[in-house]
């Protein structure tokens, strides 16, 4: 027997006001749990707060301006059902809808390890190559790619490795 999911935020201390109980992060948290169909969230106080009034009022008013919607449209809300990923993306590609997103895996793309029959193999060559690397390495942490700036970097330490050890 499967069990709905259910998504529960329980805020303790809902009535100390402060940055992290103020109206706007008590209305950001209930709607984190609003996402889920099955969705709740607790207030746990001894008195109900400007801050706590507030966010119930704009929760209702969102939740009859949900409901008037899915009605006018003709629409139910349902639990959106994933698919559990095998650790191979290609199988879980095989079970995935044919218009199912499916996210990249940047993770087969590791940057292949300099060989001397691609460069030459003396001191100079390797110098040369280590700032070529470094250049590379640069240039895509400035626009922010970091999985290829990672794999640079490593690559980048193996090389200057293996100059170490020509010396």
């Amino acid at each position: 027997m499967d069990l709905p999911e259910v998504s529960l935020v329980a805020i303790l201390d809902a009535d100390k006001e402060g940055f992290l109980r103020s109206h706007r992060s008590l209305t950001q948290t209930v709607g984190r749990a609003a996402r889920n169909v099955n969705g709740k969230a607790i207030f746990y106080a001894d008195r109900i707060t400007e801050s706590m009034r507030k966010t119930m009022e704009e929760t209702e008013r969102r939740r009859e301006k949900q409901i008037e919607y899915n009605t006018k449209h003709g629409m139910v809300p349902t639990q959106i059902n994933k698919l559990k990923r095998d650790s191979s993306l290609s199988q879980f590609a095989k079970t995935a809808e044919p218009n199912a997103y499916i996210e990249p895996d940047f993770y087969a793309n590791v940057a292949e390890p300099v060989t001397s029959e691609v460069y030459g193999d003396t001191k100079e060559d390797l110098k040369k190559l280590i700032e070529v690397t470094r250049r590379s390495m640069n240039n895509a942490a400035k626009k922010l790619e970091f999985l290829e700036a990672a794999q640079l970097r490593d690559q980048l330490i193996m090389l200057e490795d293996k100059l170490a050890k020509k010396r």
